[in-house]
């Protein structure tokens, strides 16, 4: 298991940095710090009770946190403060443990010559390939401040998507869960009270009754078989995803689902039109952007899709007709492209596209969240009426005289 340690070390122009690296030992680390082209001064393991107060519980960097040091490096690079500096000041300003370790660490190796790109790309557990293709950018054309804001930019946009899916679902979601939890209570507490008296008088139970009483029987009885039956499709589920062929089964699968499938295509391409015109617009060549596009697709058909583009703008198709060739992509997208393509803004063109395509999925959204409610209300009212039903018929029954 890597723990974090300190370390001070010599640059190759004789500048001394200190900072913090992960490593499963001395020995681990101090080869690291080796292969970057350092000179190990000194190497110890953080104290346990500081690992403990501040990495173990911030392991995760939220992107908002994210977007907030970035905008703040955006706002004093492009301010004419050097980078130093300016991550001194995002670093100060961090309330995340462990997003202030690796900015910590990125300004010391930013201080002993090393790039801003170079230093993210060794946290990409944090600082994915396009964020570090774009920072590469920036740094090429020496407009890093600039760059940095369109990444700001870029990872709100993506999070302000994510954003309205997530609040237009959490009522559906909560619905579900209490329309399930109330069901199982019925089944498995309040309809197994009343199984004594129905017995003790020894009536005709109407069919519903019978009905809902061997559910209950069923869910009673077979309840570790049921709970065994939901970890094994669980675990396989898992298992597909380890798989190529499974996790292409499963995204196949996603794409063809009925109202929910029209979203997740759109999110796909709206997060792959936004991201290749970012990267166009910053001036990562085509095909560096094409295929940073494909790995953060987030499916693995829309990026066998990307990879012929790929393979055919190495073959010199333009890109418009390398879209056109793949059938996954929308016609709009491919004449827009080629519309963009045309008129040499290809880029502009592929950021407005991927605001209609915003724009269109947050009216999809919308949509599917109109039917849905609507049909889990009637489900949901049409299970807890039959179970009620089941249990009113009986006592109606027992009420009346003779």
């Amino acid at each position: 298991m890597s723990v974090s340690f300190t370390y001070r070390a010599k640059t190759p122009l004789g500048k001394i940095i200190e900072g913090s690296i992960r490593g499963d030992s001395e020995g681990d680390v101090t080869a690291q710090l080796k292969r970057d082209g350092l000179l190990p001064l000194e190497v110890a393991a953080e104290d346990e009770e500081d690992q403990d107060d501040g990495i173990a519980l911030f392991r995760r960097v939220r992107r908002s946190e994210l977007i907030y040091a970035t905008n703040q490096l955006a706002i004093l690079t492009d301010a004419g403060i050097s980078l130093a500096p300016a991550l001194a000041a995002a670093i100060e300003e961090e309330r995340n443990p462990r997003l202030k370790e690796i900015l910590t660490d990125v300004k010391a190796r930013v201080e002993g010559g090393e790039d801003l790109s170079a230093a993210l790309a060794r946290h990409e557990d944090v600082f994915d390939q396009v964020y570090v293709a774009l920072v590469r950018a920036g740094e090429k054309t020496g407009a890093l401040g600039e760059m940095l804001v369109r990444v700001a930019a870029s990872l709100q946009a993506e999070h302000e998507t994510r954003g309205k899916i997530r609040a237009a679902m959490i009522y559906p979601c909560v619905m579900l869960v209490v329309a399930v939890a109330v069901t199982i209570f019925l089944l498995t507490f309040v309809l197994p009270k009343f199984v004594p008296v129905f017995e003790s008088r020894r009536m005709e139970l109407p069919a519903v009754t019978k009905a809902v009483l061997r559910a209950s029987d069923a869910v009673t009885r077979n309840y570790p078989y049921l709970l065994g039956a939901v970890l094994a499709l669980t675990g396989s589920w898992w298992g597909l995803k380890q798989t190529e062929a499974g996790r292409r089964w499963l995204d196949r699968a996603k794409l063809s689902l009925p109202v929910i499938g029209p979203i997740y295509r759109k999110i796909i391409l709206c997060r792959c039109v936004r991201i290749l015109g970012t990267m166009l617009g910053a001036g990562v060549p085509l095909l560096d952007a094409v295929e940073l596009t494909g790995d953060t697709a987030g499916n693995s058909l829309h990026k066998a899709a990307w990879d012929e583009v790929n393979r055919d703008l190495v073959e010199g198709k333009s890109l418009g007709e390398a879209l056109r060739r793949q059938t996954i992509f929308p016609r709009i997208l491919v004449q827009m492209v080629a519309a963009g393509e045309a008129t040499g803004k290809l880029d502009q063109v592929l950021t407005k596209t991927a605001a209609f395509y915003d724009r269109e999925l947050e009216t999809s959204v919308k949509t599917a969240v109109s039917l849905i409610e609507p049909a889990m209300i009637i489900v949901m009212g049409g299970v807890v009426g039959t179970i009620g039903l089941a249990l009113l018929l009986p006592i109606f029954s027992l009420s009346r005289p003779g």
